[in-house]
């Protein structure tokens, strides 16, 4: 390998790689492509596809080609396309050369299923798609012929032909690939190659009527484009038989690619099917595609995931042979762990209620210094206002605490961030008997957040001065599935549907005063509520924050309760 892997350990495709380079299998050449269907937005899921083939040809001096495998107009549309490369420019990836397509081979695709026609080796069925898919029989059962499969090459290339020119309706035809209706692989029962459908194409428009399945295309883009290692999922492995055969039994122009197949991504609390992201978003439980609850590269874009925390992520739970499922938790932590060195801290006050101090000077203002990151120094400090009348979390008093409670109650003393020590004297209720202002009284002697004489208190309060606040909407979010697999199946063994585990109140949005600091906040840009969280500016509006993830570590405590 001539470039080095950031991976801890090799894993069996790049094994599989090694080999082929040290037995010179492509003359030392390593091409791979990133081969999404245009008719959805990439998500989690696809962020460890990506990174292994563009990587592993980066680490081998190779060739990584983003090619859409456009071959379904109906699902399909250029909105997607410029998505999915807006999304890995983000992720920090590029294809080598501009994007390719499916489409683009579509004249080259039919001649060669021409060929196989001319050969006896594809036929043209005249039964419908529900009749063609019930003859292919099932496990253990046998296929039935089609009672085309032995027209002669003339007749079929005739048809073919006509197919083509529209001389049919959509759906009374399709090609077949002559091959075994009785293996055991069920893709080499006659898999269908073509179908009829007047669908316009994004990129054809009307120039076809007949378009190739996935199979079909698939395997011949990669010999077209020169691809070596055509890495998939393991649900492709029961196709890579078909893969083979189609190569073995066409005139390529460059050596034959090979297929092998990983494990895919699965996560805790989360689906990734594109079908049921789509009703979510169609039914209204999530907001759009980009909606921050959303497992999508642009929902975690806009809730503020690091592209890089996510790379780290997919290099931690490595390349594997066997499907299994990864706790979110693993994920949020590697969030946490980036961020806890870049992220700028700021003082935010989402559930706010008002705090006076009694004995604060008269329309005095005081301009305290801040730190904006203890683990990054360079990240030097800031200038806080700090007035005699404050915000506060509802949460930071109570009239009557619970056991091992100790923030502010009245007659307790509590240090107020990068300020002074205060001691709630009284609190000012309304007509139903709810706090709506705490009174207290504030040592002079300790800012900054020491006292001389040493004494000590058990809770440090984030705050924000009341005149210099400035008003902001912050989402908080909790899981958009409460099932830690959403749809298993229960006692009874039935599979149920996911949207049954969503989560009723996955998010929440409060009106909340932040500090004057965050008024400048990029859009994107990620901080650190003092002890709320991560959260980041929207992409649309910098008054507007999402909760990225919190200060707990529950990937840690996970680990703890496996080894007790």
């Amino acid at each position: 390998m001539s470039g080095e892997s950031p991976y801890e350990s090799i894993d069996f495709i790049r094994e599989w790689v090694r080999d082929d380079n040290e037995a010179a299998t492509y003359d030392g050449r390593v091409q791979t492509r990133f081969p999404p269907e245009p008719n959805g937005y990439l998500h989690i899921g696809h962020a460890k596809s990506i990174f292994l083939n563009f990587r592993l040809a980066e680490e081998n001096d190779g060739v990584c080609l983003l090619r859409f495998d456009d071959t379904n107009p109906e699902t399909e549309d250029t909105s997607y396309v410029e998505a999915i490369q807006e999304d890995l420019a983000w992720l920090g990836v590029e294809s080598s050369g501009p994007p390719r397509y499916a489409s683009d081979y579509f004249e080259q695709l039919y001649t060669w299923a021409e060929s196989l026609i001319e050969r006896g080796l594809a036929y043209v069925d005249d039964q419908d798609a529900e009749t063609i898919s019930t003859q292919r029989g099932g496990f253990g059962q046998p296929g039935v012929e089609s009672p085309h499969r032995d027209r002669s090459p003339e007749e079929n290339l005739g048809l073919f032909r006509q197919m083509r020119d529209g001389a049919f309706d959509d759906g009374s035809k399709a090609l077949r690939a002559k091959i075994d209706m009785q293996a055991d692989n069920m893709w080499l029962r006659d898999p269908v190659m073509y179908r009829i459908r007047r669908v316009p194409h994004h990129r054809t428009e009307d120039q076809w009527v007949l378009y190739p399945t996935y199979d079909w295309a698939h395997g011949q883009s990669d010999a077209i484009e020169g691809v070596t290692h055509s890495i998939c999922t393991l649900e492709f492995a029961d196709h890579r038989p078909l893969y083979d055969w189609f190569l073995d039994h066409l005139d390529l122009p460059s050596d034959q690619p090979r297929q092998a197949e990983f494990a895919r991504l699965n996560l805790t609390h989360t689906v990734l099917s594109k079908r049921m992201l789509r009703s979510l978003v169609e039914s209204g439980h999530v907001d759009s595609w980009d909606d921050p609850r959303m497992p999508t590269i642009r929902g975690l874009r806009r809730r503020g995931y690091p592209p890089s925390a996510i790379e780290a992520f997919v290099e931690r739970i490595g390349v594997a042979k066997t499907n299994s499922t990864v706790e979110i938790e693993l994920l949020e932590s590697f969030v946490r762990t980036e961020l806890n060195q870049t992220a700028l801290r700021r003082m935010a006050v989402v559930k706010p209620l008002k705090l006076t101090i009694t004995n604060w000077p008269q329309d005095t203002v005081v301009m305290l210094d801040a730190i904006n990151n203890p683990e990054d120094p360079e990240a030097g400090t800031r200038q806080v206002a700090f007035s005699g009348e404050l915000w506060i979390e509802q949460d930071d008093f109570r009239l009557e605490p619970p056991p091992k409670y100790y923030r502010l109650t009245p007659g307790r003393e509590v240090r107020l961030r990068s300020a002074f020590f205060v001691t709630a004297t009284d609190a000012v209720l309304d007509d139903d008997g709810n706090v709506i202002e705490v009174l207290a009284t504030y040592d002079p002697e300790t800012q900054g957040g020491s006292a001389p004489d040493g004494r000590k208190v058990k809770s440090t309060l984030h705050w924000v001065s009341a005149p210099h606040a400035v008003d902001a909407t912050v989402h908080l979010y909790e899981r958009l599935f409460e099932a830690e697999h959403p749809g298993a199946a229960g006692d009874d063994g039935e599979a149920r549907d996911p949207r049954d585990d969503l989560h009723p109140a996955s998010r929440e949005t409060h009106q909340a005063k932040v500090e004057a600091a965050l008024a400048d906040v990029a859009v994107g840009e990620v901080v650190q509520f003092e002890r709320l969280g991560y959260f980041a500016a929207d992409l649309d509006d910098s008054r507007v924050f999402h909760r990225t993830v919190g200060l707990r570590d529950e990937w840690a405590n996970i680990q703890k309760r496996k080894k007790s």
